[in-house]
């Protein structure tokens, strides 16, 4: 068992260190939106939101390649490995676009979605750059997988905080106008994340294709013959992930528009934003050990270990569970300071902190969902996620949040509470076909 927490650790910090960068660009660009003024971070919050299903979707696919990268690592089959990867870069690109084209459909129809009249005047150009930068993140997220893979998550880590160091000095330059750039408010935090996000992948690429120490992978993805034959399991494997991760991003989404209904519709879209980003911080630590979690699952996959596969996953499990008490204990003592640091309007604020318990209360199965989600993903047995995920968050999640926070009239408190139904029953049913997935010889 030792062997998997130092495997798990050696694996995850990298991953837990990009992603706690990636938190606190999160955290600069809510700060940076919200002290510009309330309007550019309720507009911030209702685009964020309609694109966190896109980009988990998007990142979810990209997932799906994790298993099988990751037993042919452990097979020592480097040059398959490269051919893989560009069956799954051709795979993934194609569902981006096809993500594209959804979204290209909704920005013809924000007015239609009930926020407040005056927002979308700031809505509707941030969106555009929020749908430029989806490719080339869809492109970061399928070189990284490879790396992960190999259990190398530096790499990509370094790039993260490359990137969203630039991303949050751009922010500085193009929010407020410094240097002598223009003043653009809104519109230079969306001009900056794309800056960022078509850094990540021109450096990745580059490393991949022009290092040495990489050659027998950019050989095979060179010499790759793609047909349907070498497609069709990239994608059989990353489309119930990617609808998994749709259904749950989803519900979030549409629980921001149900908060944009809800009386002072732009106080309410803000004090939502500002929760979730709280949040996020509980989200990128679990993720981190999640997918380490996966990678070795999928290492021992690759040996035909089914005890091996339970025992990552429950050493993974134990160290999400410290980190979602340091997550809660983060919440309880420091809530008040975090959500002060992204606005300064007091009456955001004050909503926010009322949504504290709510936010506590899921954090148990949200740690638990990402772990179980993860190991039954790196068993490659990836179907049932598709249907649980539906179930739980849209089936179930969704009308649950409008009894919540209309039908029993407790509002976005209600509407956060909804979190932890959903994720429960995803946590559960995810358990179970985990263990399913991994019965003993």
């Amino acid at each position: 068992m030792g062997k998997h927490y130092r495997a798990i650790i050696h694996l995850g910090l990298p991953i837990l260190v990009g992603q706690v960068g990636i938190v606190v660009l999160v955290f600069a660009d809510t700060a940076m939106v919200g002290h510009y003024d309330t309007d550019s971070l309720a507009a911030a919050s209702f685009v964020n939101n309609l694109f966190n299903m896109a980009m988990f979707t998007i990142m979810g696919f990209a997932l799906g390649i994790t298993p099988i990268l990751g037993a042919q690592y452990s097979r020592g089959e480097k040059e398959h490995m490269g051919s893989t990867l560009r069956s799954g870069v051709i795979v993934n690109v194609s569902f981006t676009v096809l993500v594209m084209a959804i979204m290209t459909a909704v920005y013809f129809n924000l007015h239609r979605m009930g926020q407040p009249e005056k927002l979308l005047p700031l809505i509707k150009p941030y969106f555009l750059l929020y749908l430029a930068g989806l490719v080339p993140m869809s492109l970061f997220n399928v070189f990284a997988q490879w790396s992960y893979a190999r259990g190398n998550s530096q790499l990509p880590m370094w790039i993260m905080l490359s990137a969203n160091a630039l991303n949050i000095l751009g922010n500085w330059l193009l929010i407020y106008g410094n240097c002598g750039l223009p003043e653009l408010g809104l519109f230079g935090a969306g001009l900056s994340t794309l800056a960022s996000r078509l850094l990540g992948p021109a450096v990745l690429l580059g490393v991949f294709f022009l290092a040495g120490r990489y050659k027998v992978y950019s050989g095979g993805f060179r010499r790759a013959a793609v047909s349907l034959r070498t497609l069709r399991p990239v994608a059989l494997c990353g489309f119930p992930v990617a609808m998994q991760m749709a259904c749950e991003s989803g519900s979030f989404s549409l629980s921001a528009v149900m908060a944009g209904w809800l009386p002072q519709g732009d106080i309410c879209l803000a004090a939502y934003q500002v929760i979730v980003v709280t949040g996020t911080l509980g989200f990128t630590l679990y993720y981190s050990v999640g997918t380490a979690v996966s990678v070795l699952v999928a290492n021992q996959a690759g040996l035909n270990s089914c005890s091996g596969m339970r025992s990552v996953a429950w050493a993974g499990y134990r160290c999400l569970l410290v980190m979602m008490c340091c997550s809660c204990m983060a919440f309880i003592f420091f809530g008040r300071s975090i959500m002060g640091l992204f606005t300064p309007d007091p009456a955001v604020v004050a909503l926010a902190m009322t949504l504290l318990f709510p936010l506590i209360l899921y954090q148990v199965a949200d740690a638990t969902q990402i772990n179980f989600a993860n190991a039954l993903r790196g068993t490659s047995h990836v179907m049932p996620m598709l249907w649980i995920a539906f179930v739980s968050y849209i089936v179930v999640g969704v009308p649950v949040t409008y009894l919540f926070g209309f039908t029993l009239e407790m509002g976005l408190y209600g509407i956060v509470l909804s979190f932890s139904v959903s994720l429960c029953l995803a946590a559960a049913l995810f358990l179970y076909y985990f263990l399913r997935a991994t019965k003993y010889e």
